[in-house]
């Protein structure tokens, strides 16, 4: 199985053009533009390399629990939220540790997982890797990427999925579901099943809703992602909260040592910088309005997006990625990947840094006739 294509710089596709990382402009990630917190940097200064880490990240989970108010036991860190995403697709699909009423292994038939697409691939690829049955829910391209949530309760009130994903706000279409909805999908679940509801975006929301109350519900798990609110991309970072028996049932799957001491004491001390996230925020609202009516301008179409990044219709994606790589040095994810060829999703960075996209895009249109 191919992996999934991520965003981020391709190091071997820069060296067969010439370029090193620093030469480029990444629009592909969709990360902080102020970067990391400085107080990171002095942190992981302080870290001993020749000890071992902490293999319950003990310091990490204490500082997150002491900042959302939950106990320490409901938390569970990862090697960034991807490393989660696979663990909990274990926990889940792996038919000998399912209870009853779930088939047997035995039995011989597969355990049903459902993904709300087009989504981020790991979802797809950690399913595929537990030879789990997977049904669609696709979203309707022509209602701006909206899900029918009637018919997502109606599927799985017909087939009982052990695993439900969901990415709240959407990976790559930015659409950010209601927690009526969420709530609405988890009650149709069996209480066996999970929902994981994927937040990775969800520090760039700006009219966002509380959605710790859905772990009194006991069937859903929230992932987070501190490589995007605190760009500490580099250091794969991520954590779940769950009700305590999930988190010991996915922990169950979790090598020792996933999570090295450099991230444990970055994810520390930026959780000490409380302004840092609501400033990247700010910044990526300020640079998104900006860019919105640059787009427009330009006649492009983009879809309402409630997160740090766009999806836009360009009609020939991979053509003005290219484009725009070579020319102006500039990358932007193409949406192939997803399903959606026609379409680049753009990562906010700074105004200052958007402002130099959409000269390189208004060139690049005109040159290419992409539009």
């Amino acid at each position: 199985m191919a992996r999934p294509t991520h965003g981020g710089t391709n190091i071997a596709e820069l060296r067969s053009l010439g370029l090193r990382p620093e030469d480029v402009l990444d629009f592909s990630a969709s990360i902080n533009p102020l970067g990391a917190p400085p107080s990171v940097t002095l942190a992981m200064n302080g870290v001993d390399l020749a000890a071992y880490p902490d293999t319950e990240c003990t310091a990490l989970r204490e500082a997150l629990a002491d900042r959302l108010h939950i106990s320490p036991k409901a938390i569970l860190v990862g090697n960034g939220s991807t490393e989660l995403i696979h663990l909990t697709a274990r926990a889940c699909l792996t038919q000998s540790v399912r209870p009853e009423p779930v088939l047997s292994a035995a039995e011989g038939r597969q355990l049903t997982a459902m993904l709300f697409t087009p989504t981020f691939g790991e979802f797809e690829a950690s399913c595929a890797m537990q030879n789990a049955s997977m049904i669609d829910i696709t979203a309707n391209e022509s209602d701006q990427f909206s899900w029918d949530v009637e018919e997502a309760v109606r599927t799985i009130t017909e087939h009982s999925p052990s695993l439900v994903f969901l990415c709240n706000p959407n990976n790559p279409t930015g659409r950010y579901m209601s927690e009526e909805s969420v709530r609405e999908i988890a009650s149709a679940l069996p209480q066996a099943s999970l929902l994981l509801l994927d937040e990775a975006y969800l520090p760039f929301v700006d009219s966002r809703w509380n959605s710790l109350p859905l772990l009194d519900l006991g069937n859903v798990v929230l992932l987070r992602s501190m490589t995007k609110d605190y760009a500490l991309t580099a250091l794969r970072l991520g954590y779940m909260l769950a009700p305590p028996d999930v988190v010991e049932r996915v922990r169950a799957y979790q090598h020792s040592w996933s999570v090295n001491a450099l991230a444990q004491a970055a994810g520390v001390a930026a959780l000490s910088d409380a302004a840092h996230v609501e400033d990247g925020r700010r910044a990526v609202q300020d640079a998104k309005r900006y860019l919105i009516d640059e787009l427009a301008a330009l006649g492009l179409h983009f879809t309402p997006s409630a997160a740090n990044f766009l999806l836009v219709n360009v009609s020939s994606a991979k053509v003005l990625r290219t484009a725009l790589l070579k020319r102006h040095h500039i990358i932007v994810r193409d949406c192939a990947s997803f399903g959606l060829p026609d379409y680049i999703r753009i990562g906010i960075r700074t105004k200052e840094d958007c402002e130099r996209l959409v000269a390189a895009l208004r060139d690049t249109l005109d040159l290419h006739s992409c539009k």
